[in-house]
């Protein structure tokens, strides 16, 4: 196609990584679900004066599309400069933020736009001094730690669970495959706990 930078070969890479990684081996192929990419590009590479290009899989003569899992969006920001801002709101008023509009004309975007105005007063926020930006960056990192600090006390409640219940009805007497069965684990992992 048209780029130095392979970009459309890396969104296809990327596409059919994120397709590919939604099933596991041996699933169906109906659980797999439209993949879509956007790539925001600070350079031109296609050959129309289009900013915003959406490609599908067609057949070539006809049209009949192949199957719509496939979607790739190319936005150019190099290709807004004669837009005026929107003010019905939209894509061109999220790109034209993007592209960095002077700060004295974010009013006039944000005019239908109230998720642009939320993202506009944190960008303002983030941007006072190095100070503040720490203190975010220190608060988004707790926030994380604590969501992984509940997810590995659940997991480790629920396999601690599985292990009480496989020792429980290995004493009963029931039969390992069974256990295996209703436990979720192993044969082997639960010779292991009934072993101890």
């Amino acid at each position: 196609m048209f780029n130095p930078y392979n970009m459309e070969k890396r969104t296809l890479f990327y596409w059919s990584e994120m397709y590919y990684h939604q099933i596991k081996k041996g699933e169906n192929y109906n659980l797999l679900k439209k993949c879509v990419t956007i790539n925001i590009l600070n350079y031109s590479c296609l050959p129309n004066d289009r900013y915003h290009n959406i490609f599908h899989l067609r057949e070539d003569v006809t049209g009949i599309p192949l199957d719509d899992d496939i979607e790739v969006h190319v936005i150019e920001l190099t290709k807004l400069k004669d837009r005026a801002v929107s003010m019905a709101g939209g894509l061109v008023n999220w790109l034209l933020f993007l592209q960095g509009v002077d700060q004295p004309n974010w009013e006039a975007l944000t005019v239908n736009e109230p998720m642009l105005k939320k993202a506009m007063t944190t960008l303002e926020f983030l941007s006072q001094d190095r100070a503040t930006r720490m203190a975010y960056n220190a608060r988004m990192k707790y926030l994380s730690d604590e969501v992984s600090r509940t997810e590995g006390a659940w997991a480790e409640g629920k396999a601690r669970g599985k292990a009480d219940m496989a020792r429980d009805l290995f004493a009963l007497g029931v039969d390992i495959s069974v256990i295996a069965k209703a436990s979720g684990l192993s044969e082997e992992e639960i010779q292991k706990i009934v072993s101890h």
